[in-house]
């Protein structure tokens, strides 16, 4: 079914309702991931920072596999929502796309963090079914996002005429595409900017609009 007929998904649908307790927990898990990789962080390490026994943590969370998934669904959920209210500020198609760009290159250290994770999730993904489906939620919630900011373009007659959801996929690709890239230069702090501009450049050369980024 194209994506015309179907509304726009809320980046609210994906955010979990956490106790203050488990957002501390989640907040520290997401910390100590960042730094040391999903595969080697452990209970005891998360346990560490977040100053409680790994009896704690696993009175709230059923398992560590349960601990990482309402992690990852958090930090999907503030992206999505932070992607979602910049677009909604912005007025103009062209304004929205910059807007859009500008909420996803946040901060060098902020964002090889995520991206550090967020591999880590689509490794998860591929093996197993729920990390698959929190994945596929986080891609239709942002993809919708993106065809969106495709068909208004269109519709302005500020983009060329594209299916919608190819674009988006299209879209996706360039910044997954630059991140990767990014986060292997070894002046990765220094580059953000470069990425962040190339990445708005490439996004409207891509949807066939003439004006410079």
């Amino acid at each position: 079914m194209s994506a015309a007929n179907n509304p726009v998904p809320s980046p609210a649908s994906l955010a979990e309702d956490l106790a203050p307790k488990k957002t501390h927990l989640v907040r520290c898990t997401y910390r100590v991931i960042g730094e040391k990789g999903l595969h080697r962080s452990s209970l005891q390490d998360i346990a560490d920072e977040a100053g409680v026994s790994k009896g704690v943590i696993l009175y709230y969370f059923k398992s560590k596999e349960d601990l990482i998934l309402s992690t990852m669904r958090w930090a999907l959920s503030r992206v999505a929502q932070r992607i979602h209210e910049a677009v909604s500020r912005a007025q103009t198609p062209h304004d929205k796309i910059r807007a859009m760009v500008d909420a996803i290159f946040i901060d060098p250290t902020a964002n090889r963090r995520f991206y550090l994770i967020y591999l880590d999730l689509v490794d998860y993904a591929a093996r197993s079914e729920r990390f698959s489906k929190l994945s596929g939620e986080f891609r239709s919630i942002v993809n919708a996002t993106y065809a969106d900011l495709a068909r208004l373009g269109q519709e302005q007659g500020a983009f060329r005429r594209v299916e919608v959801e190819e674009a988006a996929q299209a879209i996706r690709a360039i910044i997954d595409g630059l991140f990767i890239q990014w986060l292997q230069e070894p002046r990765w702090q220094e580059l953000h900017e470069h990425y962040r501009e190339m990445c708005k450049r490439s996004l409207l050369a891509y949807l066939g609009d003439q004006e410079t980024a």
